[in-house]
């Protein structure tokens, strides 16, 4: 649940079951499990924003090198931390930034309530108020998933592998613990992400062959239903 607020490199891999349980074996022999993952894994809910033209969804596939997209989020359903996120990329780089909010705010923002977005002191918080005014950002759909991540210190190097990928189709009810959510297929994704170097370990254990490092991203993915 680390926050990157500087550029870090970024490789995102489609992986299938088989992959997936190989990985887990080589990860867990020479890896650090992620502290807050209780039993190996977390499960996230995120919401994602855009607008009536689709411009995060459009700039993602079709491969704008400067691009952000925004997100709320909270793991294994606790609402007593939920996180604001913008996700910049710049080519194979990626950075995130992140501010808190309270339930009582992410409730006023998923009704469109933006008033008390700039006096809250927050820069991240004022961008998305001001970018719901003035482009049109709105809540946009629901997506779950479940984690696995494994750490490696040397490089700040994070692992994870993504799985169970559910769509809320148009759902926007992400303080709600029922909201009814759909598979959105079977993908299964590595990510791999780390600052100046990938050691050279690291680089072995998530090697796979006939897998290329790809463009996957889980909100296009969820957003072919919706």
């Amino acid at each position: 649940m680390r926050i990157e607020t500087r550029y870090r490199h970024e490789w995102k891999h489609e992986i299938n079951y088989g992959d997936l349980m190989v990985l887990r074996q080589r990860l867990r022999a020479v890896m650090e499990q992620d502290e807050h993952a209780a039993g190996g894994s977390y499960r996230i809910r995120s919401l994602y924003f855009d607008n009536l033209e689709d411009k995060a969804l459009r700039e993602k596939v079709d491969g704008v090198n400067l691009r952000e997209k925004f997100r709320i989020r909270c793991y294994n359903e606790d609402y007593s931390v939920i996180h604001l996120e913008k996700k910049a990329k710049r080519g194979g780089l990626g950075c995130k930034f992140s501010a808190d909010l309270s339930v009582e705010e992410t409730r006023a923002l998923l009704q469109g309530e933006t008033a008390w977005m700039t006096k809250s002191g927050r820069p991240l918080v004022q961008e998305l108020g001001c970018k719901m005014r003035s482009q049109g950002l709105r809540p946009m759909t629901l997506v779950d998933y479940t984690r696995e991540p494994y750490i490696y210190r040397p490089g700040n190097v994070r692992v994870t592998m993504d799985y169970d990928i559910r769509t809320g189709l148009k759902s926007t009810d992400f303080l709600n613990p029922e909201a009814v959510t759909i598979p959105a297929g079977d993908k299964i994704v590595l990510e791999v992400k780390w600052d100046e170097y990938l050691p050279d370990i690291i680089r072995d254990l998530v090697w796979l062959p006939g897998r290329r490092a790809g463009a996957f991203s889980k909100y296009a993915e969820c957003r072919r239903y919706g």
